[in-house]
């Protein structure tokens, strides 16, 4: 029995790669230079492993090709860029051609097809989807009347630091968690110990990571695989959907449930959910497309602005660690400015120029999507003598960009002073214009996403110190070393945090008889059905 198993197998992965091989066009036009391709399976060994940092793997086809360099795959052409430039002249002022996405076969497995990032352009959820995140949070204006929101909850952050500063990770976490939840859906988190929507946001963002993580699944390649029931032989991939379709599920149809119940209650919390629920005449019915875009709008702001958070504010505390001098310049800033009495303010922003210049700095040091997302073209294109197809991925290595010398220099330090205008020198380019995509693919909530890192950093360096461990009377080293996927966070660290006086531990404690605690809403979750 095994080997009929085995014998079918075999026959059923030769039958994709001749399908693959014939089924699709295979100009390979003018591409970039790249690795030598090999017979049928092109450069299949050349895809770096999904434990590699693949922003390193790619920045090294600089050296050896040129900053755009090309591969093939079972037919399908990926073009990497490890150079801005190339990325403004193609994704920015070619974005009619350059906007659509991968197929991502195994992201439809998995569930993860209908949230925003995932979508084609050519889509009609995706134009709608933008609009209503775009009328929410697409401008300043839209974005401030949340500042009260994230004033509040970093201010219970930084409660939760000072009381338990060895759970700082746990603590990030919660605080992107209870901004985006109260937004998104008027949800109310739990104030101490574990909340299930917080939970739920991360290990659906951890499959979703890894289920468009670039060259990691043989399906992605080989379409036909898609049909290999999950009880065939080595047919992991197709167990590992079905795992990730649950979490996906539960992502996009827990909180939608507990809005609508909320809505049909009359006890619900204005939201961005709720406002487009109401927006509609009648209720949209199950499964219908109406119900799509809206649960799945709610759901990328849901993730889109939970997990890069996470990223970035875990990035800056390790940087606060290793560049203490930066963190005196920014403390010297908010004491002549903002006085001891009370935490930076975004009516202070203005006048906190080195503050503004850290968001941007940490933005630039370590991207929260090293290589960006993939852009597919939608049609033949010609660009500098190279011919892609129609159909050609294309990459942006943004760590590279961010980390080029002739851009920023001495990029592997963490200088905000590079974005500042003093005698002699002029800002460095703006690292927004990188990290928050391109062309018709930018980041809908990256306005609000940007007033979140700054009312973070700001409060946090104001209120606290933030030092390297001790370990038998030594300095313990720190380095900043970063895990591999397509959102990317630091390894793992610990650094030592301590209030900067007792009259800044006076204001952070103030938080709790200004705003008590809010009863949480995870009990309402218990007797949810996903929808």
């Amino acid at each position: 029995m095994e080997s009929i198993l085995l014998f079918l197998t075999i026959s059923l992965v030769g039958l994709c790669v001749v399908r693959s091989l014939f089924s699709k066009k295979h100009s390979l036009g003018h591409l970039p230079p790249g690795p030598p391709r090999k017979p049928i399976i092109g450069n299949l060994t050349d895809l770096p492993s999904h434990d590699v940092r693949d922003w390193e793997y790619w920045l090294k086809h600089k050296d050896l090709y040129g900053p755009i360099s090309s591969l093939s795959v079972l037919g399908d052409n990926i073009v990497i860029l490890n150079d801005a430039r190339f990325a403004r002249d193609i994704l920015e002022k070619r974005s009619s051609i350059w906007s659509s996405r991968p197929k991502w076969n195994f992201g439809k497995m998995a569930g993860w097809n209908k949230i925003l990032g995932t979508l084609a352009y050519s889509d009609p959820s995706f134009k709608d989807m933008r609009k209503a995140l775009g009328h929410q949070i697409g401008s300043k204006t839209a974005a401030s009347r949340f500042n009260a929101v994230q004033d509040l909850e970093v201010r219970r952050f930084l409660l939760r630091v000072l009381e338990d500063p060895d759970n700082l990770l746990q603590h990030i976490r919660k605080e992107a968690g209870a901004i985006v939840l109260k937004i998104a859906y008027g949800y109310t988190i739990e104030p101490h110990g574990h909340d299930p929507l917080v939970d739920l946001a991360d290990e659906a963002m951890a499959t979703f990571g890894l289920a468009i993580l670039p060259g990691t699944w043989a399906v992605d390649f080989i379409p036909i695989l898609k049909h290999v029931p999950p009880w065939f032989p080595g047919a992991q991939f197709a167990r590992m959907a079905k795992q990730f379709r649950k979490s996906a599920a539960a992502f996009s149809g827990v909180p939608y449930a507990f809005v609508k119940r909320k809505l049909a209650q009359r006890d619900f919390e204005p939201s961005f959910l709720a406002g487009l629920i109401r927006k509609n005449e009648e209720q949209p019915g199950p499964g219908s497309y109406e119900e799509t875009v809206i649960k799945w709008a709610a759901a990328s702001f849901y993730g889109g602005g939970s997990d890069t958070t996470v990223s970035t504010m875990s990035s800056f505390f390790l940087v606060m660690a290793q560049y203490p001098e930066v963190q005196r310049k920014a403390q010297a800033e908010i004491d002549r400015v903002v006085g001891p009495d009370r935490l930076p303010s975004f009516q202070d922003r203005e006048n906190l120029p080195y503050i503004n210049a850290m968001v941007k700095e940490i933005l630039r040091w370590h991207p929260v999507l090293p290589m960006g997302t993939a852009h597919a073209s939608v049609m033949d294109d010609t660009y500098e003598g190279y011919t892609f197809p129609k159909g050609t991925l294309m990459v942006p290595n943004v760590w590279a960009f961010t980390h080029d010398p002739s851009t920023y220099p001495d990029p592997h330090t963490f200088k905000p002073e590079r974005f500042l205008s003093y005698e002699g020198h002029e800002p460095e380019a703006n690292p927004y214009y990188l990290v928050f995509g391109f062309g018709r693919r930018v980041c809908p909530g990256r306005t609000l996403a940007d007033a979140n890192l700054y009312i973070s950093i700001a409060q946090s360096v104001a209120a606290f110190t933030i030092t390297k461990p001790i370990r038998d009377g030594k300095e313990v080293d720190l380095r900043a070393e970063y895990q591999s996927g397509a959102i990317s966070h630091p390894v793992p660290y610990k650094v030592t945090i301590t209030p900067r006086s007792p009259r800044y531990e006076e204001v952070i404690r103030s938080v709790e008889t200004e705003h008590p605690w809010e009863k949480s809403h995870s009990e309402d979750l218990k007797d949810l059905r996903v929808v």
